[in-house]
């Protein structure tokens, strides 16, 4: 055990058996690295001088969060209680032969009083010269209150347990630059709390839906990530090679195929949260490595699936926040159950004023170029341009959550046609200030319509559609062997995250959102007979 307390006799550092290792001699120029070469040099110092630096482990008894729960009513004078902890240093304020402090871990800070006539001069020089902003340290100390009321350990012993060799980012005003926040985001967790807290709500969340779902019965299963064939949404897939079988790989855009085949298998009520990877845009509420779950169960239908979706969501935003209402980006949003509930088409007609089955194709074709749509000319049904109608001119008035239900059957692959509408399909988008949050259906379980849609996906993708599904063989066989009547659906976690913690940019609620490289990381060919990835 590293050396701090007083029974150790060891102080702020303690030295190695044996003369000094002499310094690291390493030279950082032109590596990218954000090192302070004066932090290095007290480094080399330290090691020159026989101290032992970075020691494997400390024994911290308490965490700041308990000591300010736990002394939150001491007084002025020195509490009898002696204290053990340990954190990252925030700030070091010199007066001389004393220093005033700001310590800190995950959850809270509280203020050291270190004294040189208690910790000793010679470790309180020490100190004074080597330790800083950004540096990991424990001590041990007893708490009482300044005479200004701020909880304080009055220290009297400390170690250095980490050297920070980067500066930290000016202390009043923290890490602001977004993009350096998005790719340091180690930096901005250190240094913005509302940081940490907005991960911290993002855990808990997963684990509310998690334990939602297993109470009720549902079964958490795995699905590959690497799949020979793409499918379960309409979606550019990333493509890798896998050398030793000599074939390309997809990572999965869904895992809804797999998970499908699980139900086929007898699993009655499953779900996966999944990782999932769409080769699309990069925007504030697109990230090419995203996060979902996806729920499937036997013997439910797409209303079933719409009543499962809002008390999944009801329940996380009331279990976060503590309430239904939430504050977002300038609207009150109310997850009060029951939520709306309208048709696409009457959402269009509604919204944009338009009744599509009243005008002719041409009619509307006109009107779509008349407010700028695209991809209207391609269009053979009325249907088609219903869906450009409603993403255009709909989707970013839904604020208060909004289930849209019975989409056309051309945009919906997967999904069982409607037991009453002729051309539509038993599907729903929920939305949420304008951002689909969750996509469900009556699942498609006639194998010979599903092999059908998949050979017209086929034709789209061959005719260049690059986010047309691919012919899946194998999963309507699957289907051949019967799956029951089954209701699902897939709940985007980051847009979740995004609404119960106030953010409206999703890196916000990534903790290492995709980014352009700063410098060229492309590869060149590969040498003969590289067994590298390309």
């Amino acid at each position: 055990m590293c050396g701090l307390l007083p029974m150790t006799g060891e102080g702020v550092f303690s030295r190695d058996n044996g003369p000094g290792k002499g310094g690291t001699g390493m030279d950082i120029r032109g590596t990218g690295l954000e090192f302070d070469q004066h932090r290095i040099e007290e480094l080399d110092q330290l090691r020159d001088a026989g101290y032992s630096l970075y020691p494997p482990v400390f024994e911290r008894k308490v965490t700041i969060q308990e000591i300010r729960e736990k002394f939150s009513s001491v007084g002025h004078e020195k509490s009898e209680e002696h204290l053990v902890t340990a954190g990252r240093l925030y700030t070091v304020r010199n007066h001389g032969k004393t220093i005033f402090a700001d310590l800190g871990d995950e959850k809270a800070r509280i203020q050291l009083y270190i004294r040189k006539n208690d910790i000793g001069e010679e470790q309180f020089d020490l100190f004074t010269r080597f330790v800083e902003r950004g540096d990991i340290v424990g001590v041990a100390g007893h708490p009482f209150r300044t005479k200004l009321g701020e909880l304080t350990i009055w220290v009297d012993a400390i170690v250095l347990l980490t050297k920070s060799l980067n500066s930290l980012p000016e202390k009043f005003h923290g890490l602001t630059n977004v993009e350096k926040r998005y790719r340091q985001r180690y930096v901005d967790l250190i240094v913005n709390p509302e940081s940490r807290e907005t991960f911290r709500k993002r855990s808990r969340l997963i684990s509310e839906l998690r334990s939602y779902l297993t109470e009720r019965g549902f079964l958490e299963f795995e699905t590959p990530i690497l799949q020979p064939l793409y499918g379960g949404a309409n979606a550019r897939p990333f493509t890798t090679l896998h050398h030793c079988l000599g074939q390309n790989l997809f990572l999965r855009i869904a895992p809804e195929l797999y998970l499908k085949r699980l139900v086929i298998g007898g699993f009655e009520k499953v779900f996966e949260l999944a990782k999932n990877f769409r080769n699309e845009d990069i925007d504030t509420r697109h990230n090419p490595e995203f996060s979902m779950i996806e729920i499937y169960e036997a013997y439910r239908d797409y209303k079933d699936m719409m009543a499962l979706s809002e008390g999944i969501i009801s329940h996380l935003v009331h279990s976060i926040t503590g309430e239904h209402k939430v504050a977002y980006c300038g609207e009150c949003l109310d997850f009060t159950p029951p939520w709306r509930k309208i048709s696409m088409e009457d959402a269009v007609k509604e919204y944009a004023g338009l009744d599509l089955r009243v005008l002719s194709l041409d009619e509307l074709k006109r009107i779509a170029g008349e407010k700028g749509i695209e991809g209207y000319e391609h269009a053979a049904s009325w249907r088609e341009l219903l869906v450009l109608f409603f993403e255009e001119l709909v989707e970013e008035r839904l604020v208060q959550p909004t289930f849209i239900y019975d989409f056309p059957i051309e945009n919906s692959p997967l999904a069982k046609k409607h037991r009453t509408k002729e051309g539509f399909t038993e599907r729903f988008e929920l939305f949420i200030y304008g951002m689909e949050i969750a996509n469900g259906f009556s699942e498609l379980n006639d194998p010979l319509d599903q092999l059908a849609r998949f050979q017209r996906q086929d034709e789209m993708r061959k005719a260049g559609d690059m986010e047309a599904q691919m012919l899946d063989y194998d999963f309507i066989n699957a289907l051949g062997y019967g799956m029951p009547p089954t209701g699902g659906v897939g709940l985007g976690i980051d847009r979740l995250v995004m609404l119960v913690t106030g953010n409206s940019s999703i890196k916000e609620v990534i903790l290492f959102p995709s980014m352009k490289s700063e410098v060229d990381t492309m590869p060149g060919p590969p040498d003969q007979g590289d067994s590298g990835d390309t």
